[in-house]
């Protein structure tokens, strides 16, 4: 097992980013995403303290407890109660349906480095 030193949200909030360091967390960010989406899986918790970091500014998401299966009838089963409360998607918000084409993916990697 790999040893991760600190989760995205300590970083985060006692460093100061460069443009270089948070643009490889953005990359990464997206990378994972995209390979959750292309397996069907929507994350659900995606912030700060649900993704880990090791020396190396490599990241890791972590945390797929409230993750689910994307299926025909995935949106109108999940519930938005269980989704962090400062890193809800507009989707869950105005009660759309979850889409891996929607804006959630975008938003959650804004809000988890801003």
């Amino acid at each position: 097992m790999e040893l991760m030193s600190h989760n995205l949200h300590e970083v985060i909030s006692k460093l100061r980013l460069d443009h270089k360091t948070l643009s490889f967390f953005v990359y990464q960010m997206l990378c994972a995403i995209k390979h959750l989406h292309n397996s069907g899986i929507i994350h659900r918790d995606l912030k700060p303290s649900n993704i880990v970091v090791n020396d190396k500014c490599v990241l890791k998401v972590l945390d797929f407890g409230l993750a689910r299966k994307k299926t025909v009838d995935t949106a109108m089963r999940m519930s938005d109660y269980v989704v962090t409360r400062y890193y809800r998607a507009p989707e869950v918000i105005l009660g759309l349906p979850y889409s891996e084409r929607g804006l959630s993916c975008l938003h959650s990697t804004h809000n988890t480095l801003t």
